[in-house]
């Protein structure tokens, strides 16, 4: 049973309200070490310490008030100037946010949290005595509790506890009466797990993550290992759902309005002017019905800064886990994304700035050799381009040799001699989401095991979308995400085979052309067409779904599918629409996305390109007589 029933509601707003402030706390903080003297950063991080306080207290959450209280009183003396923020103070302050993000994550599984690790609270006690941090760990272990007390003051020894002195001591005011013992009195605690029981220790900690959460430590108790909680809520601008709400009512009107014609119709009144009455109250009725479908999903789209504003951390921590100096520029927060997408794009977007630290960016004497700036500027950039989101994570460090990677590549086994002679300068780049391929030297708890670039490949395209490297040897590197604004509705391009109609996603079509033979060339016993310069394969829809030709191609879809580029022969094609997609969630045939339904009511199926290349393998490629052959 839950410890807050009766309270669930409240809970659950303290919990997106006081996240939404940390994470804006764990950004001030970054930007508190490049600005340690700004009074408007200081104030703000002490102001969302306070809140959260606040919150937890009303909610009983004594451990978490606790900790909160010490990092404000930390705060309170930077504020005044009485304290100056050092590296190793931020430190201790950045860990702090950890183990609240940890006691949230208790708060979410609807128990108290227990309290945070006796080492970090006694070592925020340290910092707001003003000792050097540094020298915490020891101070703590081997001193009594006088020797934590600032100048001039006496602080109880154990067995003889005057908790209000100690509350004074340590925050330099007044206990509120009644409150001190609970505040600072420290808890019994569960013995810190080893450090080899957590795998990252950045980002676990970065992600307010325990070491039972991280693969290979032992789950908690009814979460399975692994198992991440979705956040199925959503915050929605209230002029949104006006706009929604007054969609509705003129509709409902002009439902009244065309019964009310259905009437007179079936009554006999088919003169001009009914009709005409007719005409326009359906015309009416689409261009609401259309307003609307727009206005709900405006309701979906959420800003992408919500997702953005956990990696400043990431990458700081990281960075000073590597001994690299990173800054992680944000643009673009203001743009807005699906929210299904959110929690999607979450791991991949880790995965591309963890790699830019560690491998993109030089330490520090590569820098300097290399005479670029100490400090490395990575920017991670969102931005609207038709019906598309492009995600942009740009380096300025050391960029990528194609053929280094060719050689490496070749080296691990992951292509043979002849692919690499054949692979040109984006080929090879496109090298590292290869299962297994890795440009590390070494395994480490960051990076080495080839894994991480094709799992954000395989995320990217479960999302529809597709990922572009560009990179310049010695100046940096690019990803670019390319994804579709929403997942509910898919643009798609209808072609047909004889009369029956297909749907493929319009973000994978380039452009069309005629198929005439004159055009059309054999190369390695493969039709080819050549376009724009680039010498393309040509395959038949009919040859990829294994059905009998009962036409020759007339028309061809080029179309890019991951890093592969080919011209789909088909016979017509019927326009685009912007399908609603339906799964099929109990029998899907391979090959297959979805199904839609056309104006008409006739359903298509919404194919899956990559899937039906990868399963009609040699069978896909054909000759030039036989795509002209006589049927």
């Amino acid at each position: 049973m839950s410890d807050f029933a009766g309270m669930e509601d409240l809970l659950q707003d303290f919990l997106v309200e006081a996240g939404d402030l940390l994470s804006d706390v764990d950004n001030k903080l970054v930007e508190l070490e490049h600005s340690p003297e700004d009074p408007g950063l200081l104030n703000d991080i002490f102001r969302g310490f306070h809140t959260i306080k606040g919150g937890a207290g009303f909610l009983g959450a004594a451990e978490l008030v606790t900790l909160c209280h010490l990092t404000e009183s930390l705060f309170d003396r930077l504020r005044k100037h009485e304290l100056e923020v050092t590296p190793e103070r931020m430190d201790v302050i950045l860990s702090a946010t950890g183990a609240v993000r940890d006691m949230f994550a208790d708060l979410g599984r609807g128990s108290r949290p227990g309290p945070a690790a006796p080492d970090l609270l006694d070592a925020l006690r340290v910092a707001v005595a003003g000792q050097p941090v540094a020298a915490a760990q020891a101070a703590v272990a081997a001193a009594e509790p006088a020797d934590l007390r600032p100048a001039g003051v006496v602080l109880p020894r154990p067995g003889e506890p005057d908790w209000d002195a100690l509350y004074a001591a340590v925050t330099g005011v007044a206990a509120p009466a009644g409150q001190a013992a609970a505040i600072v009195r420290p808890a019994a605690a569960p013995t810190a797990p080893p450090a080899a029981a957590v795998a990252d220790p950045v980002v676990a900690a970065a992600f307010g993550r325990r070491a039972s959460d991280v693969p290979g430590a032992s789950a908690p108790v009814g979460r399975r290992e692994g198992e991440r909680q979705r956040d199925n809520s959503i915050r929605v601008d209230t002029a949104r759902l006006d706009q929604v709400l007054n969609l509705s009512g003129e509709i409902g009107l002009t439902k009244n309005r065309l019964n009310a014609l259905r009437s007179d119709i079936l009554a006999g009144r088919t003169d001009t002017e009914t009709l005409q009455a007719l005409d326009l109250a359906v015309s009416q009725l689409d261009l609401l019905v259309s307003d609307l479908q727009n206005a709900v999903m405006k309701t979906r789209m959420q800003p992408i800064g919500r997702l953005f504003h956990k990696y400043p951390r990431i990458a700081r921590d990281l960075a000073r886990n590597l001994g690299k100096e990173v800054e992680l520029a944000l643009v673009g927060e203001d743009t807005e994304i699906d929210k299904t997408m959110v929690e999607d794009l979450s791991d991949p977007i880790i995965h591309l700035i963890r790699n830019a630290v560690d491998h993109g960016i030089e330490d520090p004497a590569g820098r300097a050799a290399a005479g670029k700036p100490a400090k490395s500027v990575l920017r991670l950039e969102a931005r609207q381009e038709g019906d598309h989101i492009v995600i942009t994570v740009a380096d300025d460090g050391r960029g990528m040799d194609p053929e280094k990677l060719r050689a490496k590549a070749l080296a691990q086994g992951v292509i043979t001699a002849e692919e690499a002679s054949t692979l040109d300068e984006r080929q090879s780049y496109d090298l590292i989401f290869l299962p297994g391929f890795s440009t590390a030297e070494k395994v480490s708890d960051v990076s080495g095991r080839g894994v991480g670039m094709d799992v954000v490949r395989t995320n990217i395209q479960k999302l529809n979308g597709s990922i572009e490297i560009q990179s310049q040897l010695g100046k940096g590197t690019t990803l670019l995400i390319h994804l579709p604004l929403t997942l509910a509705i898919l643009p798609v391009l209808l072609v047909r085979l004889g009369e029956q109609p297909f749907a493929v996603p319009l973000s994978m079509v380039r452009e069309i052309l005629p198929i005439e033979p004159g055009g059309i060339q054999d190369v390695g016993g493969k039709a080819t067409m050549v376009v724009r310069g680039e010498v393309l394969p040509i395959v038949p829809l009919s040859a990829l779904l294994g059905w009998p030709r009962e036409e020759v191609p007339q028309y061809g879809v080029v179309m890019q599918s991951g890093a592969s580029v080919f011209i789909l022969a088909i016979d017509s094609f019927a326009g685009r629409e912007d399908a609603v997609i339906k799964s099929l969630e109990v029998f899907r045939p391979k090959g297959v996305a979805g199904v839609t339904t056309l104006a008409n009511g006739q359903i298509v199926l919404i194919l899956d390109m990559k899937e039906l290349l990868e399963s009609a393998g040699e069978r896909r490629s054909v000759s030039r007589s036989t795509l002209f052959e006589a049927v």
